[in-house]
């Protein structure tokens, strides 16, 4: 693997920066919120259950920010070493949400910390909440200045080009440019998604090891119903994006549907598999639904890959990263869809089938599948473009011979940092027992069902 070109290898490294990183930095953004939810309700019901998850919650989520701001500064590191040519020629164009990304961590750490010492502090609980809203802020912040940096690279604006450098660069509309707005919305849907889906997982989990405690069944019926209307607002969100798609990046939606030929009406293939010829097997081709997806009508023409240059066209391969990162998001509507049905209908006291439950378990996990597919697209199906039109992926690597020895100490750092993650959590959970923590918080025991 060392003896890759400095390229491949500076692409490898990055992936895996982001691949790490990602799930951190969801979870950094969405558990804020799922935190104040649980603490309003709390104070809005006077129910300490409440209370006693966003505590929890809250200890839970300071580990995963600690991790998650090593994976950031490592991307801000290879920013620099892997990708120089980059930085030199659109520096310029993305310094403003760099530079106010710091500021929203900055924000999002300090509240933070105000917000774990000073629980009991106050005599109107909501003072100590509104401590949190900073923090939910912050974190979203961060994600939306990083993610227009990401969307720039896709749909670049606000600079012009001369003698290979981004020049008379106008910093706003370089940030707000045509994918800010589905990408970072996406992003923040995502991640509350996941956030939501991970913390009913543990409490579905709970509910499968016996416990009965009335503690864990409010948990996982608030972060069920949380995970429903996330996981909603990301489809629909989702549908945004692929509007955009046929409007500003349309190989990258050709690419991703098998859409070779421009046309009205195009059908939409779902999985399948292309010979040697370019012919697909196999696959569902569901009439009209392509170019409904681009513009909402049957009629809308849909560009398709035989327009571009071959050497200008994403690869194939993420059809199936599209298809798949759909899938998955119809799976996650639907088990919080069947768990509220079940809720409704059977009322709360009947309790919830072994299979359900694992379902609900599996929400986490698939939302991580689902952001890793989404990011491993939006990344490879910009291909071969590093900035979109104006510079390629070649053109911006370092040339250096060292980076597989880089490649090797971060992998290393990476399952050092998750496995502790993991570890830690596991410890600090495990030791300190609901039961224990409710009675120190003078919550009565008779919350079993």
């Amino acid at each position: 693997m060392l003896s890759m070109d400095p390229v491949t290898l500076s692409r490898i490294l990055t992936g895996l920066t982001l691949f790490v990183h990602i799930i951190f930095a969801s979870i950094g953004v969405g558990v804020p919120l799922m935190i104040a939810l649980a603490e309003w309700r709390g104070i809005r019901t006077k129910d300490p259950h409440y209370t006693l998850l966003a505590r929890r919650w809250a200890r839970g989520f300071v580990i995963s920010v600690a991790v998650g701001v090593v994976t950031g500064t490592a991307i801000g590191l290879q920013l620099s070493l892997l990708w120089p040519t980059f930085m030199r020629v659109a520096g310029h164009a993305i310094a403003l949400p760099l530079f106010m990304e710091t500021f929203a961590f900055f924000i999002e750490a300090i509240f933070l910390g105000m917000y774990l010492y000073t629980w009991d502090r106050f005599k109107k609980p909501m003072l100590h909440l509104l401590l949190l809203i900073p923090v939910a802020i912050g974190s979203s912040a961060s994600a939306f200045f990083i993610t227009s940096l990401n969307a720039f690279m896709n749909s670049p604006q606000g600079f012009t080009l001369r003698n290979g450098v981004f020049t008379d660069v106008q910093p706003l509309a370089a940030m707000f440019n045509p994918a800010t707005p589905t990408k970072v919305s996406h992003v923040l849907a995502s991640s509350y998604t996941l956030s939501a889906g991970l913390l009913a997982g543990i409490a579905a989990y709970s509910m499968l090891r016996g416990r009965k405690e009335v503690y864990f069944r409010k948990a996982l019926n608030l972060t069920v119903m949380a995970s429903f209307i996330f996981a909603a607002s990301t489809a629909i969100i989702g549908d945004f994006s692929g509007k955009f798609l046929a409007h500003y990046q349309p190989e990258k939606l050709a690419a991703a549907e098998w859409h070779f030929e421009t046309m009205t009406q195009a059908p939409l293939i779902f999985g399948g598999v292309r010979d040697e010829n370019g012919n697909v097997h196999y696959a569902l081709k569901i009439p009209y639904a392509l170019s409904i997806l681009a513009g909402n009508s049957p009629n809308t023409k849909v560009i398709g890959l035989e327009e571009f240059p071959v050497d200008e066209r994403p690869p194939l391969l993420i059809h199936y990263m599209f298809d798949l990162k759909v899938t998955i998001g119809v799976v996650l509507l639907a088990i919080p869809f069947l768990f509220l049905l079940r809720r409704r209908f059977r009322g709360k006291s009947k309790g919830y089938p072994r299979w359900l439950l694992l379902g609900v378990v599996a929400l986490g996990p698939l939302a991580m599948a689902a952001i890793e597919l989404g990011w491993m697209f939006a990344e490879i199906g910009r291909q071969p473009w590093i900035v979109r039109g104006y510079m390629k992926v070649s053109e911006a690597a370092t040339t250096s011979t060292s980076v597989g020895y880089m490649l090797i100490l971060f992998v290393l750092l990476y399952i050092v940092l998750c496995a502790s993650c993991i570890a830690v959590l596991v410890k600090l959970f495990r030791g300190k027992d609901v039961n224990d923590e409710m009675k120190q918080l003078g919550i009565p025991e008779g919350g079993r069902s």
